[in-house]
């Protein structure tokens, strides 16, 4: 048998081990995202701003002409129209997805009786591709064959949605929602399963009903999320065009033309290929732009925490 002093100088004598680092991993991780960033994201970039600056019909070499793009820019009357049009469309997004995402995706985070077939089943429409879910729903919308023909009460009577303003814009947030929503539950969903169950059953004890629980633990507890999601839809409903080109084509007239559209509009009908990157760059700006107050309001970089909300 070891004695216990020889035991003791057994481990005296025993290197010691180095302490195990924990944290973030190390800047050379990032070195193939940044790589893979700098080639299909800023090169492509700094082309569409040199475009901007020149006068381009896509076929002829490119000429440069300073500024002049921007000067015909900032007195547009149709790029102002754009830019109001987007900011509507995107308000309305977000008014609409965030709160009904919350809900659906707390619901589904929980352990209800055929939860799991019912997400499923929610969340087919993220499954469809864009351009099909404009096509069914340009459809589903016709005034003479589609649903307003055959229940106009639910349409408050008008046949023709798509025929005004004020209807197109409700159908094109109705239809950005619909798909997307399950997008954005899918998130919650996640991020409310982190939750500690502790806390609710904390909450439980001293006396807090459901409502009580979702208001003072889970959505405090979401916030990171929150930011997450509410980006997304900020730079989605920025760069949305397929919706508007297959479902409204920019009308009734010029009514739904979004910033995306007119880019489209410019570069591939009247190829003003030059004007259109004026346009695009304008666009990654007010997108770039938009997502970094975003992030600096909600105090996203002062999160230093890996669990959810704090």
């Amino acid at each position: 048998m070891v004695s216990l002093t020889s035991a003791r100088t057994v481990r005296a004598a025993a290197p010691s081990r180095p302490p195990l680092k924990t944290g973030r991993p190390g800047a050379g991780w990032a070195i193939p995202g940044l790589v893979f960033f700098g080639v299909f994201a800023l090169l492509p970039m700094a082309g569409v701003v040199y475009l901007s600056l020149t006068s381009w019909d896509g076929i002829t070499a490119p000429q440069f002409i300073g500024w002049h793009n921007w000067s015909r820019f900032l007195g547009d009357h149709q790029i102002v129209q754009s830019t109001i049009v987007t900011a509507i469309l995107l308000l309305g997004n977000i008014a609409v997805q965030a709160p009904i995402s919350i809900l659906l995706g707390v619901w589904a985070a929980g352990k209800q009786r055929n939860r799991a077939v019912l997400t499923a089943i929610f969340f087919l429409p993220l499954l469809l591709s864009t351009a099909a879910t404009s096509v069914m729903w340009r459809q589903l919308l016709d005034p003479n064959f589609g649903l307003p023909s055959k229940m106009s009460w639910l349409f408050f009577g008008d046949q023709n949605m798509l025929g005004t303003q004020a209807g197109s814009i409700v159908c094109l947030i109705a239809v950005t929602s619909w798909q997307f929503v399950p997008f954005h539950s899918l998130l919650y969903q996640g991020a409310a399963r982190n939750v500690p169950e502790t806390l609710y059953q904390a909450a439980a004890l001293d006396g807090a009903g459901r409502a009580r629980q979702f208001f003072s633990i889970t959505l405090p507890l979401l916030r990171n999320t929150i930011v997450t999601s509410t980006t997304f839809m900020v730079v989605g409903g920025l760069t949305a065009f397929d919706v508007v080109l297959l479902l409204t084509n920019g009308g009734p007239g010029t009514d739904t033309s979004t910033l995306p559209f007119t880019m489209y509009q410019t570069a591939f009908v009247t190829y003003d290929y030059g004007y259109a990157a004026a346009v695009a760059t304008f666009l990654l700006l007010l997108a770039t732009g938009a997502s970094l107050l975003l992030v600096r309001l909600t105090g996203y970089t002062k999160m230093t925490s890996t669990q959810e909300g704090l």
